[in-house]
Order: C-alpha cells, then structure tokens, then sequence
C-alpha cells in the first residue's frame, strides 16, 4: 500500500469518528464485507485516500464502495462527489455507488453487484 496517499495520519481521529458513528445502512453493509466474508476479499471501512475518506476499501482490487444517503442528493453535494469520484479513478480506483435504501432492500443484489467488480 502506497502510504502517501493512504491513511494520512491526520484523518486518523476522523476516520475512527465514522466508524464508531456509522450509518445503519454503513453498518449493515459491514456485517456482510467484514472478515473476509465476500469472496475472501478483505475490506476496509472509513478509508482515507488522499484527503477523502470512503465508506469501504478493497485493496486487492482497488475497489471503493460509497453509500449514498439522502444528503446526497443535494446539488452541491452531488458536484462534490462526482469531482471526487473523478479524482480517485484518476487515481486508479474503480468507485462504486449504492443509494442506502438498497443496501436493505435489495442486498443480495447489492453485493453481487460489488462481486461483478472483482478481478477473479
């Protein structure tokens, strides 16, 4: 893992803040990333890249996952995401989003759409 983009020692009071606060949608997707239990792949949650914290992180396959709530679907908020999508693909990351509703609705689907963006 490249160091200088990943983790920034900074954000680590923020990152920790997320994960003990996290969405019920967050946190329900968690249950089913955590310890492997996708494929074997390892995930992260609250990640930071740069100066961007994502919601989940597979490094194996440079893979970030976001859940999209509400607050989202602001304007403002929707031109932020889409720049800082850009600049992590940029980047090499492959970024895929989820609006929360679906993580409860639909999760089987939700996770085999994340399974589709695996290199097997």
């Amino acid at each position: 893992m490249n160091n200088k983009i990943h983790n920034h020692k900074y954000l680590e009071g923020y990152r920790k803040e997320l994960r003990k606060n996290s969405t019920s949608a967050e946190a329900t997707l968690w249950t089913f990333l955590q310890k492997k239990k996708l494929k074997g792949r390892k995930f992260r949650r609250q990640h930071s890249i740069k100066n961007y914290i994502v919601d989940f992180y597979c490094a194996s396959e440079k893979l970030i996952i976001e859940l999209d709530g509400a607050y989202h679907l602001n304007f403002d908020q929707q031109n932020y995401d889409r720049e800082r999508t850009k600049v992590l693909e940029n980047l090499g990351f492959k970024v895929i989003r989820f609006e929360n509703k679906l993580v409860f609705k639909d999760s089987a689907n939700v996770l085999e759409e994340i399974s589709n963006h695996f290199n097997d």
